[in-house]
């Protein structure tokens, strides 16, 4: 294989395996922070022994996240020192904050939170959860800032070769970021929200600890329903930001060869054919595309044959079409997924609403494998967003197959991407093992055993300073 396919390859599969630990932790961290602030409002001692149980998750996710995280670094140098050139004076500020400030933040009081437990006022080690909370937010705003430049460049200018940052505000007020920004942040939410549903679902199935899995799942569905409405109308704004920024993103998402009528359907499913360049067997809905498109029932979509002719001319020759069936049914899935989590969460609700949840054995059953949607969800979102940005690994600037290191050979990368692959397939057991670990012993109290203690000093172990 060539070294950019394999650069690529271990691109998506580091970022997609970091992607996992990353939403969880933030969605985690608000649900925990949630409970804890129950605890010292409404004073009743369930809601600290909730605290502590999904703490424990939150906590293990944390530790390997930021293990996986550390390889998304190396590869930047390694790989793609091209990209790493050209991008290093705008990339370094938002990734250099996100480490100071925000990773520091939610390092720091993660630390006075777990050791401040029984030296600190209530308030204080409440205050202490919540600035964890916020600083996993922060550390995604500042991620989001560097990647939302490689979708929508802006505030540098181009000099010696590189892009040059020259309005730091410009970067932070990039439209990109502010559709991305919130999206995001209530897929994380969805994320930890689904994962504490399915684990309830797991305990209120086996009948153990009744009570603290229906107040458990309660919240966590209160939250997902939260994170599901607010996918699906940050979503919307995003397919607003393509029309007008990537329209050929948009174009492929939808599997629109050539320009859409007046008004425009939004196609469901459909048959493409890449080579011949049609898509066929389509079923669609009309008028939606418009509506997505414009937030009005009329307005035609370019097609990728016009769109491409644009971009020839003003870009040069060349095929300026992302891999179109992954963006189309990357969009649906994970568009499918946040119509499922939507539903899940209402029907939760009205049966808990009708104390009927810890009865309904057919719907708990159905959210243990939930657990598992936001995950592919988050996934395929991402995979939407990069792929559709092809050919550019920054749009208009740099073209992917240019971003590529010139002195590493494609066995140096085969045995870097196969040593990550390993590493992280150790990490993901390491993972899998702790979680059901903690599941099966449960929120239950642990007998505290009868250790008793001799003082050598007391027994005469010790005298004058020798034995």
């Amino acid at each position: 294989m060539e070294e950019v396919l394999l650069a690529r390859i271990q691109f998506a599969s580091t970022t997609l395996f970091h992607f996992i630990f990353v939403p969880l932790s933030i969605g985690l961290a608000l649900i925990i922070a949630i409970m804890q602030t129950l605890y010292v409002v409404k004073k009743k001692e369930i809601y600290m022994k909730m605290t502590k149980f999904w703490s424990v998750f939150f906590l293990i996710n944390f530790a390997i996240g930021v293990v996986t995280g550390i390889f998304q670094e190396f590869q930047f140098g390694m790989n793609w020192s091209t990209y790493s050139r050209f991008v290093g004076d705008i990339f370094g500020a938002p990734l250099a904050v996100e480490a100071l400030l925000a990773f520091f933040l939610e390092s720091t009081f993660i630390g006075i939170w777990i050791f401040g437990a029984h030296k600190l006022s209530k308030k204080v080690h409440l205050a202490s959860i919540w600035l964890v909370s916020i600083g996993t937010v922060l550390s995604a705003f500042w991620i989001l800032a560097a990647n939302s430049f490689m979708q929508n460049p802006v505030g540098y200018q181009l000099q010696n070769g590189r892009a040059e940052m020259n309005d730091i505000v410009a970067l932070l007020t990039n439209e990109k970021l502010w559709v991305a920004f919130p999206h995001t942040i209530f897929g994380s939410i969805a994320t930890g929200a689904f994962f504490v549903v399915g684990v309830s679902a797991f305990y209120l199935l086996k009948k153990r600890q009744t009570d603290f899995f229906k107040k458990s799942i309660g919240i966590g569905l209160l939250v997902g329903m939260v994170g599901g409405l607010g996918l699906a109308f940050t979503g919307h704004s995003q397919a607003q930001y393509l029309m007008h920024a990537q329209p050929m993103k948009m174009a492929a998402a939808e599997g629109l060869w050539e320009d859409s009528g007046d008004p425009a359907a939004w196609t469901v499913i459909a048959k493409i054919d890449s080579d011949k360049q049609v898509t066929t067997q389509r079923l669609e809905i009309p008028y939606l595309l418009s509506y997505l498109s414009y937030n009005e029932f009329s307005g035609k979509v370019l097609g990728m044959n016009t769109l491409n002719d644009q971009m020839v001319e003003k870009y040069g020759e060349g095929n300026y079409i992302p891999p179109v069936k992954t963006t189309f049914w990357s969009f649906r899935i994970m568009a499918g997924t946040g119509g499922v989590l939507v539903m899940a969460s209402l029907l939760g609700l009205f049966l808990l609403f009708r104390k009927k949840i810890a009865a309904s054995s057919l719907y708990l059953k159905l959210m243990i494998p939930v657990i598992f949607l936001p995950f592919i969800g988050n996934s395929f979102g991402w995979i939407m967003s990069e792929i559709g940005r092809q050919p550019w690994v920054v749009n208009g600037l740099m073209k992917t197959a240019d971003a590529v290191s010139p002195n590493v050979s494609a066995g140096q990368i085969l045995f870097s991407l196969i040593s990550f692959s390993t590493i992280y397939a150790i990490l993901g057991i390491i993972m899998v093992v702790l979680f059901v670990k903690v599941i099966q012993r449960g929120p239950e109290e642990r007998k505290q055993e009868d250790v008793s203690v001799t003082d050598p000093f007391n027994v005469g172990g010790v005298t004058n300073g020798t034995k």
